[in-house]
């Protein structure tokens, strides 16, 4: 059961009145809920990566890191993996280059991702931001003056 909050609506039109400004002055913005569920405006370089809606997610950027982690380690072990072969005399083991090329990609990826959520963080923190949360903003219901259903 949803329940009407006509006070935060009237926070969430603030907000969404802020945002629209920031963006007509040509700044970059991002508008969101925060973890806690209220609406958001923040600045590009405050935003780092989004959690995706799936079962289970990584949200932090030490999170991401292990992940990352993960990758290297299944790069290492697919590198050994592809040239295994030379010890004994053959040729490389051209079949798990694909798996060489994919652990490097989750690996790079996760590492920025990693890197750009810890900068994101680090400003959140020192502007006093709230954390974003998961999900996207509907902006077609956030128009000012628009009767709400």
């Amino acid at each position: 059961m949803v329940v009407y909050d006509r006070e935060r609506e009237r926070r969430d039109d603030a907000v969404y009145a802020e945002h629209k400004a920031a963006v007509a002055r040509g700044e970059e913005r991002v508008l969101r809920r925060t973890s806690t569920g209220e609406l958001h405006s923040y600045p590009g370089d405050e935003i780092g990566f989004t959690p995706g809606r799936g079962q289970a997610q990584v949200s932090s950027w030490w999170g991401m890191a292990i992940l990352s982690a993960f990758g290297c380690l299944g790069f290492v072990a697919s590198v050994a993996m592809f040239l295994s072969p030379l010890l004994h005399g053959a040729g490389p083991s051209w079949g798990a280059l694909w798996v060489v090329g994919l652990a490097g990609f989750i690996a790079w990826y996760g590492f920025n991702l990693s890197k750009d959520e810890y900068k994101a963080m680090r400003i959140r923190k020192q502007r006093g931001a709230p954390k974003p949360g998961s999900g996207y903003v509907d902006v077609d219901l956030l128009e000012l003056g628009r009767p709400r259903s």
